[in-house]
């Protein structure tokens, strides 16, 4: 399989979409970034992207907070997109990386009078963490990012470092994912996913106060809990150890997609095993992403069935 990128202005193939070391974004970790899942369905032999358009304002929405421009209108993005699956003729599910960053070659911490350049590329991709188990967390002792310093409410590449020291963490203390707390000591998120709790029934998650990336998953699950299963939805402050009195948890996210949560600081959650509203929506999500429920068959973009 030969993998394009669109990088420069023009597709090329992926291995020769390449920066010089001197580029500002790679010395600075000045851009931002999407990450954008398209699903194989195997019945209908379409490859679908899911909520294309929304991710895409949400790059819109970060280049804002860092003063850069793709150099691309919504639309322009959307169809490069659709034109880079159809080069690379996935007929399995991949992940799709649209990047804007700084590229002038220069020394120097800052923002302005530095160009800005766009690249586009996607991959063959799996499951980000491991579905067949429920996971095992715990919370880190790194402290989450806050918004008057790298905002979380923009996919900035700088600020993945945070994310890396507490996953690290994580995995070296046997754990298969993080927790972070804000600042001020209340939950906040997993290490690159967003995170929900079941309490009575009721899902919880924190709020977009807390510190989280404005997560399109995480909208996503919203709809569908309460339009779907009729679940109440509540987004709010939650404490420490409201992780610990849960019934279930699980992360989600476009990489994540939605993984249970089973364990969190060695406590077992409910009886240990994955919960059944854990299950439930991961599920519905699944066949909302592939493109079998009509309801919202608008979030997914046909690739191939455009020609």
């Amino acid at each position: 399989m030969q993998l394009y990128a669109f990088f420069e202005g023009e597709f090329v193939p992926l291995e020769e979409a390449k920066i010089s070391v001197m580029t500002h974004g790679f010395l600075y970790g000045t851009g931002c970034f999407e990450g954008i899942r398209a699903y194989w369905s195997r019945e209908e032999e379409e490859l679908f992207i899911f909520r294309m358009e929304e991710h895409y304002r949400r790059l819109e929405r970060s280049c804002r907070i860092l003063r850069m421009s793709p150099g691309y209108c919504l639309g322009e993005l959307m169809d490069l997109t659709v034109e880079l699956l159809r080069r690379c003729d996935f007929k399995e599910d991949c992940y799709i990386r649209p990047m804007v960053y700084k590229k002038d070659q220069v020394i120097g911490v800052k923002l302005t009078g530095i160009a800005d350049g766009f690249v586009l590329f996607a991959i063959p991709f799996g499951e980000y963490l491991d579905l067949s188990k429920g996971l095992r967390a715990k919370v880190s002792s790194w402290v989450h990012l806050g918004d008057n310093s790298i905002p979380m409410r923009a996919k900035v590449v700088g600020a993945y470092v945070n994310a890396a020291l507490a996953k690290s963490e994580a995995l070296d203390d046997g754990y298969d994912e993080a927790i972070f707390l804000t600042a001020d000591g209340h939950v906040s998120e997993g290490s690159a996913e967003n995170l929900f709790l079941v309490r009575d029934g009721e899902l919880i998650t924190p709020a977009v106060t807390s510190d989280i990336l404005e997560g399109v998953t995480r909208e996503t699950i919203i709809v569908l809990a309460r339009e779907e299963l009729g679940l109440k939805v509540c987004e709010r402050v939650v404490d420490r150890t409201e992780l610990y009195v849960a019934d279930e948890a699980f992360f989600v996210g476009t990489g994540a997609q939605v993984s249970p949560i089973v364990e969190i600081d060695g406590r077992p959650l409910g009886d240990g095993a994955i919960g059944p509203i854990s299950r439930q929506v991961q599920e519905l999500y699944f066949r909302v992403v592939k493109g079998e429920v009509p309801k919202y068959r608008h979030w997914c973009t046909p690739v191939y069935g455009q020609r």
